[in-house]
């Protein structure tokens, strides 16, 4: 009686399993039919073939290596600041000690110094990703930020490296020196010069064509900009202008750049909202994971260089929930990021997450504004 159903099923299976047969034959064909003709030819065309797919499988396992292995990588990394116990602005002059000693020392940028160190955790720590040159081949000529393969770690650094950017912008503009002059700090002008430079520099190029200096070349010489920056601070001969109007100013400028990613977030959750098949939504997620990891120490040290407008304004209660908000986001951590309907109950909506915290982390510092600007 049930032998028609058995029957019926076998055959699905059957052509099932053709059809899969069929995919993988068409995959391989390709490599099969090379390494015939490989196989029939001399030596003097094997060697040379063969040494460059030594190197190529070599290239492929370095890439590999580097796109999975996250040195460094830690939420909780500003605890190692001690940034709390520090009670002392930015460019404020440390009371001289007592026995005579005249040297003046003032409070070093821990803006600075967390900018420097989060462009050492991109590109000395770990490997750059956007200019490696497989990364730049892509997948058999296609993007991988258009594959759901090895572009997480790439898409992370470009977002810390979107807050390292706007911070080196308001570092020159209005923090590193006085309001109203035109004097800019030069140590800073380089850094920001060096840190504007394009994300995706091999050490050749088509455009112009010819050898480059790679991409993180640049924002090294960015990390020795700030540390120098940050020596003549503290020797009290460059300037940090710690006053209420420049903060309102820089944490206008962040809210306004984390409020662009948010709009980013809400464009792709509602119109490709692809579940697991969403091949740029990891992309997404993952740029927004990396600002607001760039912004938790940025902001942190920025409450330390405001030490005294921060007291003085009684807003730091509101400070330290605005800097939980952004730890609490980097909480969010899954294996496999879903861009699924807000409505649907299979598959998870990560971007609407994110986008959830983005918004709150901006409402927190539109509020701060607020209160500063009173």
């Amino acid at each position: 009686m049930f032998d028609p159903i058995v029957n019926f099923f076998t055959r699905v299976f059957q052509a099932i399993g053709r059809g899969i047969g069929l995919v993988i034959a068409w995959i391989c064909w390709p490599f099969v039919a090379a390494s015939r003709w490989y196989a029939r030819r001399g030596w003097l065309i094997k060697g040379p073939i063969g040494i460059g797919l030594l190197v190529l499988i070599g290239l492929y396992g370095y890439f590999f290596w580097n796109t999975q292995r996250w040195t460094g990588f830690d939420p909780d990394y500003v605890q190692a600041y001690n940034l709390a116990s520090r009670n002392l602005s930015a460019g404020e002059q440390v009371s001289a000690a007592d026995g005579g000693d005249t040297t003046r020392t003032c409070g070093r940028s821990a803006i600075a110094d967390v900018t420097a160190d989060l462009v050492e955790f991109n590109v000395n720590e770990n490997a750059w990703i956007s200019s490696m040159i497989l990364y730049k081949l892509g997948l058999f000529g296609m993007d991988w930020d258009h594959t759901p393969w090895l572009d997480n770690k790439a898409s992370f650094q470009r977002g810390v490296n979107q807050a390292i950017r706007r911070t080196s912008i308001e570092l020159v503009d209005t923090l590193g020196r006085i309001r109203g002059t035109s004097q800019i700090d030069q140590n800073l002008q380089d850094a920001r010069g060096n840190l504007q430079f394009d994300e995706y520099t091999w050490y050749f190029g088509l455009n112009p064509f010819g050898p480059k200096t790679p991409t993180p070349s640049f924002y090294r010489s960015a990390i020795r900009d700030l540390n120098t920056f940050n020596d003549r601070l503290e020797a009290c001969n460059a300037v940090f202008d710690a006053r209420a109007d420049n903060l309102i100013q820089f944490i206008d400028r962040i809210a306004n750049d984390i409020g662009s990613t948010s709009a980013i977030l809400r464009e792709r959750s509602e119109a490709y909202n692809y579940g697991w098949f969403d091949t740029r939504a990891d992309d997404r997620f993952w740029f927004a994971y990396g600002q607001l990891y760039g912004y938790y120490g940025i902001l942190h040290a920025a409450g330390a260089d405001f030490e005294d407008v921060i007291r003085q304004r009684a807003i730091l209660p509101l400070w330290q929930q605005t800097e939980q908000q952004l730890r609490a986001a980097l909480n969010i951590r899954p294996f496999i990021i879903s861009n699924g309907n807000e409505a649907g109950w299979i598959m998870p909506t990560h971007l609407a997450t994110m986008g959830f915290y983005v918004l709150r982390v901006r409402s927190n510092l539109v509020e701060v504004r607020q209160v500063l600007d009173r």
